[in-house]
């Protein structure tokens, strides 16, 4: 197989399903993040501002899962750059529920360091299948 998993030591190890990514679980746990975090967003917000959220965060894992699932690196490349799209769209939507009052600061940041930390991890591993081409 041709794809790699890179550990924060750097060291390879072969991957046998999406579900073993490092970053596809830290795309889950984001998730399940985002649907805590906007299950008490006002009512009013259910098909706005808590949908994009939600929606936006189910596109990380999901693609980063697609992009596994496909026959070549370039596409598997393709849709990490989705995720990472995806990614900022959340943060971006989660500065706008701060700043419209709908969430503690804090939690706010708590779920921005997930978030983070997920980013690093995406670009890692984009990075490490350039360096594989």
């Amino acid at each position: 197989a041709w794809r790699l998993g890179i550990g924060e030591d750097a060291v390879s190890t072969t991957i046998r399903s999406y579900r073993d990514l490092v970053v596809w679980q830290l795309g889950m746990n984001l998730v399940r993040s985002i649907y805590e975090l906007t299950g008490p967003f006002p009512r009013d917000e259910l098909f706005g501002l808590t949908s994009q959220l939600r929606r936006a965060a189910i596109s990380v894992p999901s693609n980063i899962a697609e992009g596994d699932a496909r026959d070549s690196r370039k596409e598997y490349l393709h849709h990490l750059s989705i995720s990472l799209g995806s990614l900022a769209e959340v943060e971006t939507q989660l500065l706008l529920a701060s700043q419209l009052g709908y969430c503690p600061r804090e939690t706010i940041d708590r779920v921005l360091m997930e978030t983070n930390e997920l980013g690093r991890k995406l670009r890692g591993l984009q990075k490490s299948l350039k360096a594989k081409v």
